[in-house]
């Protein structure tokens, strides 16, 4: 038996996949995360935002992010007008994690927007994209893994786990989530 694959997981754990630059940008957002960004009051979106944007997040400015959100590399970040986050979301942004207008992100929704190559004996650091389109809602403790594009206006009921594309106006749910039924509005009564 070869020592091949050995080697290269041995050589994969003395080699980092962040420059430098990347590690003292995380770090340095760590710190703030954990002091100032973590302890404003509930209602200051706008030093949350102000805060993202200082470290390369794209918000606009009716974006809410709550302030238990953990957020990994929020330079690779950008949310729409109109949309909000809700406390205890995990935004993994190692690759760019793009959320649309009039998106909810629930409490404790997990967006993972990295990954490992499997297939290698080193299992490299990926970081694929995450896309959420406009109207559509990740509910309470869903995951939304890697290179996932989530329709505009679907919805990821409570606790479902999405590794392939959500179709636009679709309810999925379950682990892995399935295509339940169309999203439908009623009328509105006059």
């Amino acid at each position: 038996m070869s020592d091949e694959p050995r080697d290269d997981v041995l050589r994969a754990r003395r080699t980092s996949p962040y420059s430098l630059r990347e590690k003292i940008a995380r770090m340095l957002w760590s710190m703030v995360q954990a002091t100032v960004f973590r302890c404003s009051f509930h209602n200051w979106f706008g030093v949350r935002r102000a805060l993202l944007r200082a470290f390369g997040a794209t918000m606009h400015d009716s974006a809410n992010v709550r302030r238990t959100v953990i957020i990994e590399c929020p330079w690779n970040l950008a949310i729409g007008a109109e949309s909000s986050v809700g406390d205890r979301a995990i935004l993994y942004c190692l690759g760019p994690v793009s959320i649309g207008a009039r998106v909810t992100i629930s409490q404790g929704a997990h967006l993972c927007a990295g990954s490992h190559d499997s297939r290698s004996a080193a299992m490299p650091l990926l970081r694929p994209p995450i896309d959420i389109g406009d109207d559509a809602w990740i509910a309470a403790d869903a995951f939304v893994g890697p290179k996932v594009r989530v329709g505009a206006g679907a919805i990821l009921a409570a606790r479902a786990v999405a590794f392939d594309d959500l179709e636009p106006w679709t309810i999925y749910l379950g682990n892995p989530a399935v295509k339940v039924r169309a999203r439908e509005f009623q009328a509105r009564a006059r």
